[in-house]
């Protein structure tokens, strides 16, 4: 190459870069700038950005892009910061119609907001699935008032749409695919999601409560009329992250939660269970939080259409050994799994119930006692539950 040419090349190159940290300058400025009850509008384009876009104490500020894959902050040569929103200490404040991707962690994250909503955004990692992926996609925490409105996530290596230590939150109308988590919602009080996709992730919808938050119990948690098929995807979550004891094949998973309410689902192919219900206990971790309660109580699980393929249950992870020598089920997996752990001490009875699911099948997988007398009788979990739950986002 000649020399002229490979300086014109550079040029091209510097002109580039300069650029790109204009609009990355450009965007900031106008996060800080926006009065409150403001708009920022973000113009049509992919733009390259090299550091997260913050706002802080905020007030009923939009912050608008042109479309879903119109709007594409692409943060792939990220040298500074994690996130690549991050919005924190505010109120009333809605982010629509725009594409977070590629950042080093979490792609969005909303931080200490009263009135959040995510309508029309997605947020991706554009090489699918890797353990290298930021943790999570859409990810509000420690926030109240929240609505995620069809929206995508795809790719992240933890969840792809997480609510955590939040309450009165909606998901709905919304896709989550290629994460290990689909949808999660953890240590939060009155949610409900509706009307979602969640395939191809190592496990579709979880609702967990973990020890160790600032936020200690969860519930009050509605999940309907949701597609929850094939996640048979490899767990990719990074060592130690507690998704990464999900087994690839999980449909829905209930973890220590209490007052779930999962009804009129259709829960399809999920290759290792399409319910789960199970204690803290079964990941083998130790509790060192004494306020935690490590066991699920009243769930319900009714109405319900489950379908797979006879199929063995993945052989992969801790669970996959649980069915390689303890669960011999086969091909003719159980549709729920109960891991049988249950409150001896409790005053009130922790009750599952489980009625009128079609095609379901069951098992007591008796975890407390080594998996000795798996059962797979349902007769003593045919009851039912009022849960109420009840969301103001006003």
């Amino acid at each position: 190459m000649k020399k002229t040419s490979l300086l014109f090349i550079l040029s091209l190159l510097a002109i580039a870069a300069s650029a790109q940290q204009d609009i990355q300058r450009k965007l900031q400025t106008q996060l800080i700038e926006v009065e409150n009850n403001g708009i920022v509008l973000l113009p049509e384009g992919t733009y390259f950005l090299t550091g997260t876009l913050s706002m802080d104490g905020k007030q009923g500020v939009t912050i608008r892009g042109k479309g879903r894959d119109k709007t594409i902050l692409n943060f792939a040569n990220q040298i500074s910061g994690a996130e690549g929103i991050k919005i924190t200490n505010g109120s009333n404040i809605r982010l629509e119609n725009l594409t977070v991707q590629n950042t080093k962690g979490d792609a969005i994250k909303t931080q200490l907001v009263d009135g959040i909503h995510f309508l029309q955004v997605k947020t991706e990692w554009t090489r699918g699935a890797n353990s290298s992926n930021g943790g999570y996609g859409i990810y509000p925490v420690q926030c109240q008032r929240v609505l995620i409105d069809s929206c995508y996530a795809r790719g992240a290596s933890d969840a792809g749409i997480y609510v955590g230590q939040s309450h009165h939150i909606i998901v709905r109308n919304s896709i989550a695919t290629e994460n290990v988590a689909g949808i999660e919602i953890e240590n939060s009080l009155y949610a409900e999601v509706h009307n979602n996709e969640a395939f191809n992730n190592t496990g579709g919808i979880l609702v967990f409560d973990l020890p160790d938050l600032i936020v200690k119990k969860g519930g009050f948690t509605k999940l309907y009329n949701n597609q929850v098929y094939e996640n048979n995807h490899v767990n990719f979550a990074p060592k130690g992250n507690i998704v990464g004891k999900v087994p690839p094949g999980t449909g829905i998973m209930v973890l220590a939660a209490n007052n779930v309410d999962i009804y009129e689902n259709r829960i399809s192919n999920n290759r290792t269970a399409g319910t789960v219900v199970v204690s803290y206990y079964i990941t083998e971790n130790p509790i060192n939080d004494s306020t935690y309660y490590p066991y699920p109580s009243n769930i319900y699980i009714h109405g319900n259409v489950y379908e797979r393929k006879k199929q063995r249950a993945t052989m992969k992870g801790r669970m996959g050994k649980l069915f390689r020598f303890k669960l011999r089920f086969g091909k003719n997996v159980p549709h729920i799994i109960y891991d049988g752990i249950h409150d001896e001490k409790a005053v009130t009875p922790n009750q599952l119930c489980i009625q009128n699911n079609q095609g379901e099948s069951f098992a007591n997988i008796d975890a407390a006692n080594g998996f000795k007398k798996i059962s797979r009788d349902m007769k003593g979990y045919n009851c039912a539950l009022n849960i109420p739950v009840t969301i103001n986002l006003q």
